[in-house]
């Protein structure tokens, strides 16, 4: 691939979300779908057209697509964390729905594995509850430490991609909705809270001005007057202060780790950008959130993009496929039918369940998609403590089953 095509694609990857916020804007079709779910099947899409077809296409675009994928995010929380209000967060409430969810996962794991045993071995009922209470590298390090087979591992993770997409668009299409009429749910409430940000309306500032208004706002709104001078300059100083946030959690990954860790790189960016949210003058920046979300639509389009569909060996594994398909769907059931025995929130139950089978890095996403800034901290804690957490469940589930 020529370098030309490859600034074409890069173009095409950060310019793409403002047609599709456009087109959210003039059809009301479109404002109903959501421009994250409309990228997600525009990614997909072109990806399978007009990338993986032609040989040597995705090799050549695989370095862009994972750079910006790394670098969307570590930018992207430190500019909506800036614009959330964390004084009313629910802990106690949160703490209930983790418990729930890493339960549900091992529930889920468990149950699925016994009914299809016969085609399965504990090891992979390991990694399932390493990577679904916590994240890829949880996956990685257990088939290190059961010691499983490189085809085995290569197999569960192309699956594992394929329901995760399935699982994010099923939440977007109708989950969330779903839940909501199943687990009580206040508009506006998240971790426990159901408390106006400021008074009036729950997630509506008195004024309608400033921060909590994002939460209220459609997609139509949003974006606007990013770079009209009255809020450029926020804009910019918004930006640069989540360059040094990202860029001092890289330095404390490797100064601890000696490389990038995905759990001390996301405690950093997480107690850093929460720190700076109380400074009034950075809570001023009223367009941090909407910059911060803008990247979230690219790291969609990024993410949906590296799904090649041609490398899902379907007929080699699918009781791989149904075990993975049994865990992620049967977790997400147990969260809300456990979440509703406990009375915890729609929307925490949801994000809970997105921290720990996506991990934290899509827990803006869809937060977003809710329209509920609140859940934001407690998606992202719960997915910090599920990395941590992932390893040592792996573990013990295998060795349980074995």
């Amino acid at each position: 691939m020529s370098p030309v095509l490859i600034v074409i694609w890069v173009l095409f990857y950060l310019l793409a979300p403002v047609g599709v916020i456009w087109l959210c804007r003039r059809s009301a079709a479109a404002g109903k779908v959501g421009a994250i779910l409309i990228l997600y099947f525009l990614g997909i899409i072109v990806a399978n057209l007009l990338i993986y077809p032609f040989e040597g296409a995705a090799e050549a675009l695989f370095p862009v697509q994972d750079t910006l994928s790394s670098l969307t995010i570590p930018l992207a929380l430190p500019l909506i964390l800036f614009a959330c209000d964390f004084r009313g967060w629910g802990a106690k409430t949160a703490l209930k729905s983790l418990i729930i969810g890493l339960v549900a996962v091992c529930v889920a794991t468990v149950g699925a594995y016994f009914l299809l045993r016969e085609h399965l071995s504990p090891a992979i009922a390991g990694m399932a509850v390493g990577v679904y209470t916590g994240g890829t590298p949880n996956l990685a390090a257990i088939k290190m430490m059961l010691k499983v087979d490189e085809a085995t591992y290569v197999l569960m993770n192309s699956f594992d991609m394929l329901v995760s997409f399935i699982y994010l668009t099923f939440l977007l299409a109708v989950g969330i909705r779903l839940a909501r009429k199943i687990l009580p749910f206040k508009p506006g409430q998240g971790a426990g809270t159901g408390m106006p940000l400021e008074g009036g309306e729950p997630g509506l500032a008195p004024d309608g001005a400033g921060p909590a208004t994002a939460m209220s706002r459609g997609e139509a709104e949003m974006y606007r007057g990013v770079f009209s001078r009255a809020h450029f300059g926020g804009v910019l100083k918004a930006v640069g202060l989540a360059i040094v946030i990202a860029g001092a959690a890289i330095g404390v990954s490797f100064l601890i780790t000696g490389g990038i860790n995905m759990i001390a790189l996301i405690l950093t960016l997480t107690t850093l950008s929460i720190g700076a949210s109380f400074i009034p003058a950075v809570r001023k920046w009223d367009k941090s959130y909407d910059c911060g979300m803008y990247l979230v639509l690219v790291f969609s389009l990024v993410v949906a993009s590296m799904v090649d569909v041609r490398r899902l060996a379907l007929g080699e594994g699918v009781w791989l496929l149904a075990f993975i398909a049994l865990v992620i769907f049967g977790s997400l059931l147990l969260q809300i039918l456990l979440g509703r025995a406990l009375k915890v929130d729609a929307d925490t139950a949801v994000i809970t369940s997105v921290a720990m089978i996506n991990s934290p890095l899509f827990v803006p996403m869809i937060a977003e998609a809710m329209k509920n800034r609140r859940v934001i901290l407690t998606g992202i804690t719960i997915g910090i403590i599920g990395y941590a957490a992932g390893n040592y469940l792996g573990v013990l589930i295998a060795s349980l089953l074995g």
